[in-house]
Order: C-alpha cells, then structure tokens, then sequence
C-alpha cells in the first residue's frame, strides 16, 4: 500500500504533507504535489496533516478520485 495525493491538492499546495514525511517522497508536480510509490513507507503522517483531506491510502481511494493513482505514478515514470 502506498498513498495517493488527489486533484483535491490542486491550487492549493499548503505544504504540510512535505513537512510530515518522515523520507521526503512528496514532490512538487506544478499543480498539485505527488507521492513516489516506491518510496512512501506508508506511516500515513501527510494524510492527518492535509487541510483538503487530498491523500488517501491506494486502496481506499474514492473512485472518483481513480485518475489521482495513474497520475501520481506517471510523474515518476518518466
């Protein structure tokens, strides 16, 4: 399992989740911020501190929100 920042992050970047993150995978992706997946240790910290409720476990992400997990993976594929 990993976590997931949704578009709900979008515009608004308050910064609180980079804070948090105990190993730094939280970056800056223009619009929004994402989370590499193969960093992420799962401690959930960024997810308590979202002041939009963006970040969701992957397995507990709302299906409207489905297009947040191939886009926060698609950042660190390239």
């Amino acid at each position: 399992m990993t976590y997931v920042i949704t578009s709900r992050c979008a515009g608004v970047k308050d910064g609180a989740c980079r804070e948090v993150c105990p190993c730094d995978c939280i970056y800056d992706a223009g619009e929004q911020f994402v989370i590499n997946p193969d960093d992420c240790i799962d401690c959930g910290a960024c997810v308590a501190v979202c002041p939009v409720g963006a970040v969701f476990a992957d397995l507990d992400l709302p299906a409207a929100d489905s297009a947040a997990l191939h886009f926060n993976r698609a950042f660190f594929e390239r």
